[in-house]
């Protein structure tokens, strides 16, 4: 799985004119499942996600993590994050877990932030969607559930 993470003070998504989901002070989280992924893995890149200290403590220093900071979640499904532009001008997205294999995938992402006790609001599966945000800090990190199996460099 590969995410993209966003500290935002507000974030929505629309499809087809309609606003279907918003949030408040959160995490807008654009989520891309791949053909490795298993529910072990979606589990653990979930519980990083709600774990991740990226809230300012009192000090003004990335401290604190969504819940404790009473954040609210937005994730939007996102395939494209395993573009492939090595090669070409078209990007491949052979490493992206098809439609049917790709969906309880990231719904068990969404589940599994929520029992982390998060609010996680969605966009819609597959669909065009317009995702509206207004950044925090700016903060935005991108994280790979490969790269969490990897030891930490000195």
């Amino acid at each position: 799985m590969r995410v993209v993470v966003q500290r935002v003070v507000s974030a929505s998504v629309g499809v087809a004119g309609e606003n279907v989901a918003a949030i408040g002070r959160g995490l807008l989280v654009f989520a891309g499942v791949g053909i490795e992924d298993s529910p072990a893995s979606i589990d653990r890149m979930a519980e990083k996600v709600a774990a991740l200290r990226i809230f300012d403590d009192q000090a003004g220093r990335m401290n604190v993590a969504a819940r404790d900071a009473g954040a609210e979640v937005l994730c939007i499904s996102q395939f494209t994050l395993y573009g492939d532009v090595r090669r070409g001008k078209r990007p491949s997205f052979d490493r992206a877990a098809p439609g049917p294999a790709a969906q309880p995938l990231y719904e068990r992402f969404c589940e599994t932030i929520e029992r982390a006790g998060l609010h996680c609001a969605r966009g819609v599966f597959g669909a065009e969607m317009v995702v509206s945000l207004v950044n925090d800090g700016p903060v935005t990190l991108v994280i790979d559930s490969e790269d969490l199996e990897q030891p930490r460099h000195a």
